[in-house]
């Protein structure tokens, strides 16, 4: 299926905790969407820019107020918006962004404390008219996702510096599930939450039957 001109784009998003597999089911997607002949762009938040990928450095590195980090993580969306995912959405291309908004509310919101009005605010004046077709929401237990993000740094060429995110003690990452899963009840026609302790090809399953439901494909 080729988008006919002048025919928007979808947008798909993915969330989750570090090691919920969010980046193997990109991928995954990305190939399936490529043997129907559909336009991808793949990208991430924080990044997706030069400007918010140098934002990402300070982001994951550096110490700061909440206030501070929330209005770094939506300076970046707005970069990438404006200059990656709406040009892309206008051409006709789907849209697979590793995190975006959703991500902000749990991590700040749910792990920071950060107020939600504020994170709404900023949300609502960063992209008003703008929000994921579907959401993702790959969904685990903190503990198995800390175990998970263990292995992988025990790997050959896996043995890399957590960041500050990453350093959090578990009491925070309970804290961002549940903005997620809260996230989730509000929106349920947007979001699909998704069990990440399954295996991956029954996840990628999940995936295909959702888009197959929507008609896209």
């Amino acid at each position: 299926m080729n988008p006919t001109p002048n025919t928007r784009g979808r947008f798909i998003t993915f969330e989750g905790i570090d090691g919920a597999g969010k980046s193997t089911q990109i991928g995954l997607l990305e190939e399936s969407l490529h043997s129907h002949n559909i336009k991808t762009v793949t990208t991430r938040e924080p990044g997706g820019t030069v400007l918010g990928e140098e934002l990402r450095e300070i982001l994951l590195n550096k110490d700061m107020h909440v206030d501070t980090e929330a209005l770094l993580m939506f300076a970046s969306r707005r970069e990438h918006l404006a200059t990656v995912i709406e040009p892309a959405l206008r051409d006709g291309a789907w849209v697979l962004c590793d995190r975006f908004s959703d991500a902000t509310y749990a991590y700040q919101v749910g792990g920071r404390g950060l107020d939600a009005e504020r994170c709404n605010a900023l949300e609502n004046w960063v992209h008003p008219h703008l929000k994921p077709d579907i959401t993702f929401l790959f969904d685990l237990p903190p503990t198995l996702a800390e175990a998970r993000r263990i292995v992988a740094s025990l790997r050959p060429g896996g043995c890399v510096a957590q960041d500050r995110f990453e350093r959090e003690q578990r009491t925070f990452f309970e804290g961002v599930r549940a903005a997620y899963l809260e996230r989730a009840r509000r929106e349920s026609d947007r979001f699909h939450i998704i069990d990440a302790t399954s295996s991956q090809e029954r996840i990628a399953r999940k995936i295909t039957a959702v888009l197959n439901e929507r008609g896209w494909w």
